[in-house]
Parts: C-alpha cells; sequence; structure tokens
C-alpha cells in the first residue's frame, strides 16, 4: 500500500469515527426527555393500595424534574400535573373497578427549583399515565413543555398466590363432588348423567343464581338509596391573632370522582392574602390511618393552593393543613388547620360481579365434570 493510499485510508476512517461520533451524541440529546419522573421506592418495589392489609401501608413518593436541553433545571415554574389510573379490565378486575380509567389526582404547583414532589397512595396495578404541563411563571424565560409519562405498578404476588388456591380449592370440592355422586348410579345409555346427579346439579344451579340475584339486587338497592348529595362548597377557617388559614371545597365526595379543593392563608389583620407561606397538605383514611396524598408546596399569587384529588376509599377522610411562614423573620407563627371529607361508596359494577361469580362457579362445574368422568370410566 503506498503513502497516499495510506493517508486516504486513514482519513476515511477518521471521518466515519467522526460521524458515528456526532450521531451518537445526537441520538442521546434526542432521547433525553424534558421531564422525568422519579420513584421512591423504586418502581418493581412498591404494589397497590391493600385492602385490610395486615402491615402499615405508605404512599409512593414521585418526583418530577424539568430540565432544558443542556440539563440544568428549569427554575421558577408551574408544573401542571393529571394523573390518570389504568384502563378498565372487566375480565381481570382490580380491587377497585370503579377507580379504573379515571382521574386520580390533578395539581398545579409551583416549583422554585424546577423539581416537584409529592406523595400518592397508588390504588390499583396496571400502567398509570400522567399528563404534565410545564410553563414558566416569568413570561419568555422558557419554552413550555408538555409530555406523557407512564408509571408501571405491578400486582402483589401475595394476591395471585391466594387466588390460585382459591380455585384449586374450588376445583377439588368439584371432583370430590363429581367423583362422589358417580358412585351413586350410572347413567342410562343416551343419559349424560344420572337422574340423581343431574337434580343435584340443578339444584346447585338454582341456589347459585338465587344468591347471585340476592347480592347483586341488594347492591343495587344500596346504590339507589345512597344519602350522598351534591352540597354547596364549604370553608373551614383556623386562625390565631396574626393568621388564618382557609379550607375550602368539597365536604363530599365519591369514590371515581374528583373532589375540588383549596387552602389559603389571610393576614389576621389586614385580611389580605398571604404568599409567603409553605402549606403542608395531607390526607388520611380516618378508618385505617393510612395517608393518601401528601404535598407540601406554596400558593400562586392570590396566595391560594388548588388541586382536584380523588377519595377511592369509601370512607371518612381527614384534611390536615400546616401553614409556615417562608421568612424566619416572620412575625407569623406555623398554624394548622384540620377537615373531615365524608366519602361515598360506589357499588361494584354488576358485570365485574357476574364475571368474578362466573370464574368461581365456572371452575367448580369444570372440577364436577372431571369427578364424574374419571368415576364413570373406572365403573365401566
Amino acid at each position: 500500500m503506498s503513502k497516499s493510499q495510506r493517508s486516504a485510508l486513514i482519513m476515511t476512517i477518521t471521518g466515519l469515527m467522526s460521524v458515528l461520533f456526532l450521531v451518537t451524541i445526537g441520538l442521546s440529546q434526542t432521547v433525553r426527555s424534558p421531564i422525568q419522573l422519579t420513584t421512591s421506592p423504586p418502581v418493581g418495589q412498591f404494589y397497590p393500595f391493600e385492602a385490610e392489609a395486615t402491615k402499615p401501608q405508605s404512599p409512593t413518593l414521585l418526583t418530577l424534574t424539568a430540565r432544558n436541553s443542556a440539563g440544568e433545571l428549569l427554575a421558577n415554574s408551574l408544573f401542571k400535573v393529571q394523573i390518570f389510573t389504568p384502563p378498565n379490565t372487566p375480565f381481570l378486575a382490580t380491587d377497585f373497578p370503579v377507580v379504573e380509567g379515571t382521574t386520580l389526582l390533578e395539581l398545579a404547583a409551583i416549583a422554585p427549583e424546577g423539581k416537584v414532589q409529592f406523595q400518592q397512595m397508588l390504588p390499583i396495578r396496571g400502567k398509570y399515565k400522567l399528563l404534565v404541563n410545564v410553563t414558566p411563571i416569568a413570561a419568555n424565560q422558557f419554552s413550555p413543555i408538555e409530555q406523557t409519562l407512564t408509571l408501571d405498578v405491578p400486582e402483589n404476588p401475595v394476591k395471585y398466590r391466594n387466588y390460585a388456591i382459591l380455585l384449586v380449592v374450588l376445583l377439588a370440592v368439584g371432583i370430590g363432588g363429581g367423583w362422589v355422586m358417580g358412585k351413586q348410579s350410572l347413567p342410562q345409555r343416551g343419559e349424560i348423567a344420572p337422574v340423581r346427579v343431574r337434580l343435584l346439579l340443578s339444584g346447585a344451579v338454582l341456589v347459585a343464581i338465587a344468591s347471585l340475584l340476592v347480592v347483586n339486587v341488594s347492591a343495587e338497592v344500596s346504590k339507589s338509596h345512597d344519602h350522598f348529595h351534591a352540597t354547596p362548597e364549604e370553608t373551614t377557617v383556623s386562625n390565631n391573632s396574626q393568621l388564618q388559614v382557609q379550607i375550602s371545597g368539597d365536604n363530599y365526595a365519591r369514590v371515581g370522582e374528583l373532589a375540588n379543593l383549596q387552602v389559603s392563608a389571610i393576614d389576621a389583620k389586614t385580611n389580605q392574602p398571604l404568599t409567603d407561606v409553605t402549606f403542608k397538605l395531607k390526607t388520611t383514611q380516618l378508618e385505617d390511618n393510612w395517608v393518601a396524598f401528601a404535598y407540601e408546596g406554596i400558593p400562586d399569587a392570590t396566595g391560594k393552593l388548588k388541586w382536584q384529588q380523588q377519595f377511592f376509599d369509601g370512607a371518612p377522610h381527614k384534611l390536615e393543613v400546616e401553614a409556615i411562614p417562608n421568612s424566619a423573620n416572620s412575625q407569623f407563627k406555623p398554624i394548622v388547620a384540620t377537615e373531615e371529607i365524608e366519602v361515598a361508596a360506589v357499588a361494584t359494577p354488576l358485570p365485574n360481579r357476574l364475571i368474578s361469580f362466573g370464574y368461581l362457579i365456572g371452575t367448580v362445574i369444570i372440577g364436577l365434570a372431571i369427578g364424574l368422568t374419571s368415576r364413570r370410566r373406572i365403573l365401566v
């Protein structure tokens, strides 16, 4: 190879490496999302809310950050966050079918450092969708950003294990019943099963249908007689000689629907709203004392902090708000205000109940068929 050819080869290789390097940088910049979501515990290490859990349950900490192309946090920004629950799955229903395919939270949060954190109890398994819109508080500070994020919440393996055990038990009961009934007599020519067996099966089916009707009619009657009524928004006030905290919004909520809530701090002397405060919000389910939602943030320019929250458990909740002055030299002292929110439960939809009942009855029927068939083969 001549010297000129060697030089040309080296230049070609160098050029290809440069192009590859630039393409790699471009791809890395393209893949990087301006809005990032992190959770604590990490994804895969937490499960959805479990009713009647024996151990205390804590909400998941969600952290949202917004960065520019240089990787710097977008300070003094406004985050508008919407969390949507996983879509409806009628054939594999979750513990809260009414919550499926609904809005869980709507929050407008001011982020002085370009980061928002809040705690949210996630009610069901599946893929949650987060719609995040980030805009500058000051005009022309940066271009608004909108992004859709997803959060996968796996089901607790213990639930799959318990359900499998239940199906195995029902199948064993069906096989045992079929074996015992098949022992009594053989079917006549052209008959699927002996007369006695057919009568027992017919009676069992009638009892199952009657039980199902009673359960579902009772649920529908209680639903139609639900005493939940929409009421005007009410205000709860807690004050001392210097500071007044107001909680306004819905005192009554319904599972599957958003409740409108708002807090504000007012100077007790001038009766003017205060913006130089930090609100610590926490909603707690009162029956089992677990936290459904928690957030620490500052009010908007009007001194108000607004959000919409779904209460997915039909039990009373308590909203607790602590107002803390941001300035160390402030003459105001922290103050706490509380409000109790009644939550109306909603019955599980009829199709979900029928499907679940069908799985259980179907398992028993399959067991009966296996038992009868096995016994007939032995007798024949």
